[in-house]
């Protein structure tokens, strides 16, 4: 029988070969302590290094906690309100419904501005190194490109969830202008430090210092290629740090603010954080929700999950904890793939004891997975090809002039019945897998085929 920490290292294994992260880095703590941490695969894959637990990759938007965190220490200290208009420290003339965002919309991502892409843009030209830069070097150039989003709006402020960089990258700024000082500086002086993150940078020279640091990849044309992380703009994404150093940053929050006996905050503004805000546009468990800088999941089997994950395509990050176990989880890697997300819930669901097999992603992956292959209709007349890429069901006739493949949409995924449908000149229609003792069927249309 396999040990706890034996069926996690198989299932990050197997996830890394399925879609291809070079390098991955966890940590586990439950009461107080590590218990476990280790690196698997490379952090830079043309000289074999490997990656370990002390590795550095960027953490993504898990960086939005600290920046949450920094907003609530300057509230402890009656420097700001979060009932503050933004436009009382920041000129961003922006009044969904002619109403004013306050401080803790852009906290909850629930201005009523949707995403406008600045993010997604500058990693995409930075991280492939191909066709023009977004020309977003400091939260002032965010701030001018933001000028027309007043166009963009969709809802009042505190109605809806539209998750906004921009709004985390404003919020760095009025940390800076609060404080006196830039925004790198306030987290390391008052978080960083404090907590012993002694290796945890945003600044390009600081992590060039470092010694083990993770090359950051990506693929192109399904080939992985040495890549480039944004540096610059930082409060909505751009810290690089280790899951070591993490670890103490969790056991900050499990701990309600109090590390070796240092308050680093009140835990009454740790439990303000940790309070779900506004519910979230989608679902894994029920009634996921949006506190301030991190994502809450009241109905997670082992507990309530609290968590955040990142991503700046050549690097991905997951943080999560259980308050009530006292259980928490880093990850880190240095490609987009599987979902650390998914990887940190496993790997908290094995040590509270729970069975991580039940997980729905786990579930839903498995029962997919076994409908791939050959299948065929009466007596071998139509033959059809079935694989799985993603959460999608690709369906390809091997008939010469049939086409490209079709996707299927699953719609209801039960463990002996798969519902999908898919369109066709405008019409939905539906596929139905079927599993009958040994034997699965599909029934397509007008066809009625069987798996080998």
């Amino acid at each position: 029988m396999m040990g706890k920490f034996t069926i996690i290292e198989k299932f990050i294994i197997d996830k890394m070969r399925e879609t291809g992260i070079p390098g991955l880095s966890i940590a586990l703590v439950k009461d107080d302590d590590v218990v476990y941490s280790r690196g698997f695969g490379f952090r830079d894959v043309e000289y074999g290094r490997p990656a370990t637990p002390e590795t550095i990759y960027g953490i993504g938007s898990v960086t939005k906690s600290f920046t949450a965190l920094a907003i609530m220490k300057l509230v402890e200290d009656g420097k700001l309100s979060l009932e503050d208009p933004v436009d009382k420290y920041v000129h961003v003339n922006i009044e969904p419904y002619g109403e004013k965002v306050k401080i803790w919309h852009f906290l909850t991502h629930s201005s009523g501005i949707p995403a406008l892409g600045y993010a997604e843009a500058l990693i995409d030209s930075v991280a492939y190194g191909e066709g023009l830069i977004t020309p977003m070097a400091s939260p002032e150039d965010v701030i001018t490109f933001m000028l027309d989003a007043g166009d963009w709006v969709e809802a009042r402020p505190g109605e809806k969830f539209f998750y906004l960089n921009e709004g985390y990258v404003i919020l760095g700024k009025i940390i800076s202008k609060i404080s006196g000082m830039p925004y790198e500086d306030f987290i390391k002086r008052e978080i960083l430090d404090p907590l012993g993150m002694r290796r945890s940078y945003f600044r390009r020279e600081d992590v060039e210092a470092d010694t083990n640091v993770a090359v950051p990849y990506l693929y192109k044309n399904k080939t992985l290629t040495r890549g480039s992380f944004p540096y610059g703009i930082t409060a909505d994404g751009g810290m690089l740090s280790n899951v070591l150093d993490l670890s103490r940053y969790i056991l900050m929050y499990l701990n309600e603010g109090t590390v070796n006996g240092f308050e680093i905050i009140s835990k009454e503004s740790i439990r303000e954080m940790l309070k779900p805000r506004i519910k979230l546009p989608y679902e894994i468990f029920g009634e996921e929700a949006y506190g301030y800088g991190l994502s809450i999941y009241p109905r997670f089997p082992a507990g309530t999950l609290i968590g955040h994950s990142g991503s700046v395509l050549v690097y991905t990050a997951y943080m999560g904890f259980i308050p009530e176990r006292g259980i928490g989880v880093s990850v880190l890697a240095n490609a987009s793939g599987y979902p650390l997300s998914q990887i940190g819930m496993y790997a908290l669901m094995v040590l509270s004891g729970k069975d991580p097999e039940r997980l729905p992603f786990v579930t839903h992956e498995k029962t997919l997975k076994g409908l791939e292959g050959v299948y065929r209709a009466y007596k071998s007349t139509i033959t059809f090809n079935v694989k799985v890429e993603g959460s999608f069901i690709i369906l390809e006739s091997r008939r010469r002039y049939s086409g490209m493949g079709l996707i299927l949409v699953p719609e209801v995924i039960e463990e002996d019945r798969v519902l999908c449908y898919t369109l066709q000149y405008g019409r939905k229609i539906y596929a139905e897998f079927r599993r009958k003792g040994s034997k699965i069927e599909l029934i397509y249309e007008r066809y009625k085929l069987i798996k080998d």
